[in-house]
């Protein structure tokens, strides 16, 4: 997966001491990317814009 280009940010709802944090990149065409940035160098999960928006939807309703 090509993530040239990819904007990442932290999420909000990660801990401000640097410590768990998950970052995203949603800025690109057809993906949402996702990391951790204690491994910047790591893996990345990738979703379908639809199935991240939904995610979302289902973790701000608990």
């Amino acid at each position: 997966m090509d993530l040239t280009g990819a904007t990442w940010r932290t999420s909000t709802r990660s801990s401000g001491n640097g410590g768990d944090c998950v970052e995203v990149a949603d800025n690109l065409p057809g993906v949402v990317a996702v990391r951790d940035s204690k491994d910047r160098q790591g893996s990345v999960l990738a979703f379908d814009p639809r199935a991240w928006a939904a995610f979302v939807r289902f973790t701000k309703a608990r």
